[in-house]
Protein backbone atom coordinates (compact mmCIF):
# COMPACT_ATOMS: atom_id res chain seq x y z
CA UNK A 1 0.00 0.00 0.00
CA UNK A 2 1.56 3.34 -0.99
CA UNK A 3 0.76 6.65 0.99
CA UNK A 4 0.56 10.07 -0.37
CA UNK A 5 2.46 12.60 2.00
CA UNK A 6 0.47 15.76 0.36
CA UNK A 7 -3.45 15.95 -0.57
CA UNK A 8 -4.10 16.25 -3.98
CA UNK A 9 -4.53 19.27 -6.30
CA UNK A 10 -7.90 20.56 -4.97
CA UNK A 11 -8.13 24.24 -6.18
CA UNK A 12 -10.85 24.82 -3.10
CA UNK A 13 -8.13 23.28 -0.53
CA UNK A 14 -8.07 26.82 1.28
CA UNK A 15 -4.70 27.55 3.92
CA UNK A 16 -7.10 27.25 7.27
CA UNK A 17 -9.85 25.36 7.59
CA UNK A 18 -11.03 27.87 10.52
CA UNK A 19 -13.92 29.60 10.73
CA UNK A 20 -15.32 32.49 12.36
CA UNK A 21 -18.45 32.47 15.00
CA UNK A 22 -20.52 33.17 11.75
CA UNK A 23 -19.36 30.41 10.13
CA UNK A 24 -17.95 32.19 6.92
CA UNK A 25 -14.79 30.46 5.77
CA UNK A 26 -11.56 31.61 6.15
CA UNK A 27 -10.93 33.88 3.71
CA UNK A 28 -7.04 33.39 2.62
CA UNK A 29 -6.61 32.34 -0.73
CA UNK A 30 -6.92 28.84 -1.72
CA UNK A 31 -3.72 26.81 -2.96
CA UNK A 32 -4.13 27.24 -6.60
CA UNK A 33 -4.86 30.96 -6.18
CA UNK A 34 -1.66 31.33 -4.26
CA UNK A 35 0.14 29.49 -6.85
CA UNK A 36 -0.61 31.88 -9.23
CA UNK A 37 0.22 34.71 -7.08
CA UNK A 38 3.56 33.08 -6.70
CA UNK A 39 4.14 32.72 -10.08
CA UNK A 40 3.42 36.26 -10.64
CA UNK A 41 6.70 37.79 -11.56
CA UNK A 42 7.54 34.87 -14.02
CA UNK A 43 4.18 34.83 -15.61
CA UNK A 44 4.91 38.95 -16.15
CA UNK A 45 8.14 38.12 -17.71
CA UNK A 46 6.63 35.49 -20.05
CA UNK A 47 3.33 35.95 -20.71
CA UNK A 48 3.43 39.52 -21.23
CA UNK A 49 5.64 39.12 -23.87
CA UNK A 50 4.33 36.07 -25.26
CA UNK A 51 0.94 37.33 -25.51
CA UNK A 52 1.99 40.19 -27.32
CA UNK A 53 3.54 37.49 -30.24
CA UNK A 54 0.28 35.47 -30.15
CA UNK A 55 -1.96 37.90 -31.85
CA UNK A 56 -4.98 36.88 -33.85
CA UNK A 57 -3.64 37.57 -37.65
CA UNK A 58 -0.21 36.73 -37.28
CA UNK A 59 1.35 34.36 -39.38
CA UNK A 60 3.29 31.54 -37.88
CA UNK A 61 6.54 31.54 -39.34
CA UNK A 62 10.50 30.19 -38.03
CA UNK A 63 10.64 34.20 -37.12
CA UNK A 64 7.79 34.16 -34.52
CA UNK A 65 9.61 31.03 -33.56
CA UNK A 66 12.48 32.41 -32.59
CA UNK A 67 11.01 35.23 -30.46
CA UNK A 68 9.49 32.64 -29.08
CA UNK A 69 12.47 30.89 -28.06
CA UNK A 70 14.11 34.12 -26.80
CA UNK A 71 11.40 34.51 -24.28
CA UNK A 72 11.58 30.75 -23.12
CA UNK A 73 15.03 31.34 -22.59
CA UNK A 74 15.30 34.91 -20.84
CA UNK A 75 12.51 32.58 -18.59
CA UNK A 76 15.28 30.31 -17.83
CA UNK A 77 13.61 27.32 -19.19
CA UNK A 78 17.15 26.96 -20.47
CA UNK A 79 18.81 26.77 -24.11
CA UNK A 80 18.34 22.80 -24.52
CA UNK A 81 15.06 22.36 -23.13
CA UNK A 82 13.78 25.13 -25.14
CA UNK A 83 15.09 23.83 -28.27
CA UNK A 84 13.65 20.75 -27.62
CA UNK A 85 10.17 22.14 -26.11
CA UNK A 86 10.38 24.68 -29.76
CA UNK A 87 10.93 21.21 -31.65
CA UNK A 88 8.17 19.66 -30.95
CA UNK A 89 5.94 22.88 -31.39
CA UNK A 90 7.31 22.92 -35.13
CA UNK A 91 6.30 19.19 -35.37
CA UNK A 92 2.51 20.05 -34.23
CA UNK A 93 2.26 23.28 -36.24
CA UNK A 94 3.23 20.80 -39.29
CA UNK A 95 1.35 17.87 -38.84
CA UNK A 96 -1.79 19.96 -37.70
CA UNK A 97 -1.40 22.46 -40.35
CA UNK A 98 -1.65 25.49 -38.68
CA UNK A 99 -1.35 28.98 -39.51
CA UNK A 100 -2.34 32.03 -36.71
CA UNK A 101 -0.43 32.78 -34.42
CA UNK A 102 -3.54 32.30 -31.74
CA UNK A 103 -3.04 28.75 -32.08
CA UNK A 104 -0.04 28.48 -30.49
CA UNK A 105 -0.42 28.47 -27.12
CA UNK A 106 -2.58 25.49 -26.47
CA UNK A 107 -0.09 24.21 -27.83
CA UNK A 108 2.46 25.18 -26.08
CA UNK A 109 1.09 24.56 -23.01
CA UNK A 110 0.55 21.09 -24.13
CA UNK A 111 4.18 20.37 -24.88
CA UNK A 112 5.33 22.12 -21.55
CA UNK A 113 3.22 19.37 -20.10
CA UNK A 114 4.97 16.57 -21.91
CA UNK A 115 8.35 17.82 -20.96
CA UNK A 116 7.26 17.89 -17.37
CA UNK A 117 6.06 14.17 -17.69
CA UNK A 118 3.69 12.43 -15.06
CA UNK A 119 2.98 13.89 -11.75
CA UNK A 120 5.04 11.82 -9.50
CA UNK A 121 4.20 12.94 -5.84
CA UNK A 122 6.17 11.31 -2.40
CA UNK A 123 4.88 8.48 -0.92
CA UNK A 124 5.40 6.24 2.18
CA UNK A 125 5.33 2.60 1.79
CA UNK A 126 4.58 0.63 4.71
CA UNK A 127 7.56 -0.76 5.33
CA UNK A 128 9.44 1.29 8.31
CA UNK A 129 11.03 3.64 8.31
CA UNK A 130 10.61 5.22 4.94
CA UNK A 131 13.90 7.20 5.02
CA UNK A 132 14.22 10.41 2.68
CA UNK A 133 17.52 11.65 2.78
CA UNK A 134 17.65 15.74 1.50
CA UNK A 135 20.15 17.26 0.01
CA UNK A 136 20.91 20.96 -0.96
CA UNK A 137 23.43 23.89 -1.30
CA UNK A 138 23.25 26.90 1.63
CA UNK A 139 20.57 28.69 1.28
CA UNK A 140 18.22 26.67 -0.98
CA UNK A 141 15.70 26.15 2.02
CA UNK A 142 16.84 22.84 2.56
CA UNK A 143 15.80 23.26 6.73
CA UNK A 144 12.42 24.87 6.11
CA UNK A 145 11.58 22.14 3.73
CA UNK A 146 12.94 19.21 5.82
CA UNK A 147 10.42 20.81 8.36
CA UNK A 148 7.31 21.40 6.40
CA UNK A 149 7.88 17.31 4.99
CA UNK A 150 7.87 16.49 8.47
CA UNK A 151 4.73 18.36 9.53
CA UNK A 152 2.61 17.05 6.48
CA UNK A 153 3.78 13.56 7.50
CA UNK A 154 2.77 13.83 11.27
CA UNK A 155 -0.66 15.41 10.26
CA UNK A 156 -0.45 12.24 8.39
CA UNK A 157 -0.97 9.99 11.26
CA UNK A 158 2.87 9.00 10.88
CA UNK A 159 5.38 8.89 13.55
CA UNK A 160 8.63 11.20 11.84
CA UNK A 161 12.27 11.25 13.56
CA UNK A 162 14.92 13.79 12.18
CA UNK A 163 18.43 13.43 11.61
CA UNK A 164 20.44 16.22 11.81
CA UNK A 165 23.19 14.95 9.74
CA UNK A 166 24.57 18.49 8.78
CA UNK A 167 27.31 18.23 11.49
CA UNK A 168 29.52 21.36 9.84
CA UNK A 169 27.17 24.80 10.57
CA UNK A 170 27.07 25.13 14.19
CA UNK A 171 23.54 26.43 14.14
CA UNK A 172 21.99 23.85 11.56
CA UNK A 173 20.75 21.69 14.56
CA UNK A 174 19.19 24.45 16.29
CA UNK A 175 17.71 25.30 13.28
CA UNK A 176 16.44 22.03 12.66
CA UNK A 177 14.72 21.33 16.23
CA UNK A 178 12.98 24.48 16.26
CA UNK A 179 11.32 23.19 12.96
CA UNK A 180 10.90 19.86 14.16
CA UNK A 181 8.91 21.11 17.40
CA UNK A 182 6.80 23.29 15.32
CA UNK A 183 6.06 20.10 13.23
CA UNK A 184 5.85 17.50 15.67
CA UNK A 185 8.92 15.66 15.00
CA UNK A 186 11.03 13.71 16.75
CA UNK A 187 15.17 15.06 16.31
CA UNK A 188 18.22 12.67 16.63
CA UNK A 189 21.21 14.72 16.79
CA UNK A 190 24.96 13.44 16.83
CA UNK A 191 27.72 14.40 19.51
CA UNK A 192 29.93 18.02 18.79
CA UNK A 193 31.89 16.95 15.90
CA UNK A 194 29.97 13.87 15.34
CA UNK A 195 30.73 12.39 11.75
CA UNK A 196 27.70 12.14 9.31
CA UNK A 197 27.83 8.89 8.15
CA UNK A 198 28.01 7.73 11.87
CA UNK A 199 24.94 10.27 12.91
CA UNK A 200 23.05 9.23 10.00
CA UNK A 201 23.37 5.05 11.28
CA UNK A 202 22.49 6.22 14.63
CA UNK A 203 19.36 7.32 13.68
CA UNK A 204 18.33 4.15 11.55
CA UNK A 205 18.93 2.20 14.32
CA UNK A 206 16.60 4.99 16.57
CA UNK A 207 14.01 5.15 13.68
CA UNK A 208 13.92 0.92 13.64
CA UNK A 209 13.65 0.87 17.69
CA UNK A 210 11.01 3.65 17.92
CA UNK A 211 8.58 2.16 14.84
CA UNK A 212 9.13 5.44 13.06
CA UNK A 213 7.00 5.46 9.81
CA UNK A 214 9.37 8.39 8.44
CA UNK A 215 13.18 8.90 8.81
CA UNK A 216 13.94 12.22 7.10
CA UNK A 217 17.46 12.99 7.23
CA UNK A 218 19.28 16.57 6.93
CA UNK A 219 22.87 16.81 5.25
CA UNK A 220 25.08 19.51 5.14
CA UNK A 221 24.41 22.51 2.51
CA UNK A 222 27.42 21.00 0.70
CA UNK A 223 28.93 23.48 -2.09
CA UNK A 224 28.51 21.55 -5.31
CA UNK A 225 32.20 22.43 -6.28
CA UNK A 226 33.62 20.57 -3.12
CA UNK A 227 34.37 17.19 -4.04
CA UNK A 228 35.09 15.96 -0.37
CA UNK A 229 32.01 16.78 0.98
CA UNK A 230 30.01 14.93 -2.16
CA UNK A 231 32.32 11.94 -1.13
CA UNK A 232 31.11 12.75 2.27
CA UNK A 233 27.80 12.15 0.63
CA UNK A 234 27.80 9.04 -1.28
CA UNK A 235 29.80 7.37 1.73
CA UNK A 236 26.68 8.73 3.72
CA UNK A 237 23.81 6.96 0.96
CA UNK A 238 26.44 3.83 1.17
CA UNK A 239 25.83 3.90 5.07
CA UNK A 240 22.17 3.95 4.84
CA UNK A 241 21.78 0.90 2.43
CA UNK A 242 23.75 -1.33 4.92
CA UNK A 243 21.97 -0.16 7.88
CA UNK A 244 18.17 -0.48 6.34
CA UNK A 245 17.70 -2.58 2.72
CA UNK A 246 16.41 -0.55 0.04
CA UNK A 247 18.03 3.01 2.04
CA UNK A 248 17.46 5.76 0.80
CA UNK A 249 14.26 5.53 -0.41
CA UNK A 250 13.90 9.08 -1.44
CA UNK A 251 16.53 11.05 -2.47
CA UNK A 252 15.41 14.82 -2.40
CA UNK A 253 17.13 17.64 -4.00
CA UNK A 254 16.07 20.78 -2.54
CA UNK A 255 17.06 23.92 -5.14
CA UNK A 256 15.87 27.54 -4.45
CA UNK A 257 13.92 28.56 -7.76
CA UNK A 258 15.84 32.29 -7.76
CA UNK A 259 19.27 30.56 -9.01
CA UNK A 260 17.52 29.27 -12.37
CA UNK A 261 19.79 27.52 -14.60
CA UNK A 262 22.42 27.42 -11.68
CA UNK A 263 20.33 24.63 -10.16
CA UNK A 264 20.64 22.46 -12.64
CA UNK A 265 24.83 22.18 -12.24
CA UNK A 266 24.25 21.53 -8.91
CA UNK A 267 21.42 19.05 -9.53
CA UNK A 268 23.71 17.26 -11.67
CA UNK A 269 26.54 17.02 -9.78
CA UNK A 270 24.64 16.14 -6.26
CA UNK A 271 23.00 13.13 -8.93
CA UNK A 272 26.75 11.81 -9.57
CA UNK A 273 27.23 11.44 -5.45
CA UNK A 274 23.48 10.31 -4.77
CA UNK A 275 21.51 9.26 -7.65
CA UNK A 276 18.07 11.82 -6.97
CA UNK A 277 14.60 10.72 -7.01
CA UNK A 278 12.91 14.13 -6.69
CA UNK A 279 12.81 18.03 -6.63
CA UNK A 280 11.82 20.51 -4.31
CA UNK A 281 11.81 23.71 -6.20
CA UNK A 282 11.19 26.61 -3.34
CA UNK A 283 11.43 29.99 -3.17
CA UNK A 284 9.12 30.67 -6.78
CA UNK A 285 7.02 33.67 -5.18
CA UNK A 286 10.28 35.45 -4.76
CA UNK A 287 11.75 35.07 -8.89
CA UNK A 288 10.77 35.71 -12.38
CA UNK A 289 13.06 32.58 -13.14
CA UNK A 290 10.46 29.76 -12.66
CA UNK A 291 10.99 28.53 -16.12
CA UNK A 292 13.78 26.33 -13.67
CA UNK A 293 10.76 23.92 -13.27
CA UNK A 294 10.36 23.04 -16.75
CA UNK A 295 13.73 22.25 -17.18
CA UNK A 296 14.28 19.81 -14.49
CA UNK A 297 13.38 16.76 -15.46
CA UNK A 298 14.41 17.38 -19.30
CA UNK A 299 17.75 18.06 -17.77
CA UNK A 300 18.42 15.82 -15.11
CA UNK A 301 15.86 12.87 -15.31
CA UNK A 302 14.20 13.28 -12.06
CA UNK A 303 10.70 14.87 -11.49
CA UNK A 304 9.70 18.16 -9.35
CA UNK A 305 7.85 16.34 -6.80
CA UNK A 306 7.10 19.23 -4.24
CA UNK A 307 7.27 23.24 -4.98
CA UNK A 308 7.07 25.89 -2.56
CA UNK A 309 5.86 29.07 -2.39
CA UNK A 310 5.79 31.21 0.67
CA UNK A 311 7.10 30.35 4.80
CA UNK A 312 4.09 28.74 6.18
CA UNK A 313 4.12 24.77 7.20
CA UNK A 314 1.62 24.31 4.73
CA UNK A 315 3.57 25.96 1.67
CA UNK A 316 5.05 23.47 0.41
CA UNK A 317 2.79 20.58 -1.91
CA UNK A 318 2.72 17.80 -4.36
CA UNK A 319 3.58 19.20 -7.71
CA UNK A 320 0.95 19.23 -9.94
CA UNK A 321 2.21 19.93 -13.86
CA UNK A 322 -1.37 20.83 -15.04
CA UNK A 323 -1.80 23.64 -12.41
CA UNK A 324 1.57 24.71 -12.92
CA UNK A 325 1.23 25.57 -16.58
CA UNK A 326 -2.40 26.63 -15.87
CA UNK A 327 -0.71 29.07 -13.51
CA UNK A 328 1.83 29.91 -15.66
CA UNK A 329 -0.39 31.61 -18.25
CA UNK A 330 -3.56 32.80 -17.02
CA UNK A 331 -4.45 35.67 -17.39
CA UNK A 332 -4.51 38.67 -14.66
CA UNK A 333 -7.39 39.76 -13.01
CA UNK A 334 -8.45 42.84 -11.72
CA UNK A 335 -8.34 43.16 -7.89
CA UNK A 336 -10.99 43.58 -6.64
CA UNK A 337 -12.09 46.71 -4.38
Amino acid sequence: MLRNLFKGRDKSDVVSDTVDENGAEDKQQNWFDRLKSGLAKTRNQFMSQLSGLLQIGRKIDEGLMEEIEEILIQADVGVDTTLTLMDNVRERVRVEGLIDSSELESVIKSEILNLLGEDVPIQVKDEKPYTILVLGVNGAGKTTTIGKLANRCVKDGQRVLVAAGDTFRAAAEDQLAIWCERAGAELIRGGENAEPASVVFDAIQAAKHRSADVLIIDTAGRLHTKKPLMDELAKIGRVMERGHAGAPHEVLLVVDGTVGQNALIQAKIFNEAVPITGVAVTKLDGTAKGGIVIAVNAEIGAPVKLIGIGEKLDDLRDFVGEDFVEALFAAEETAEA
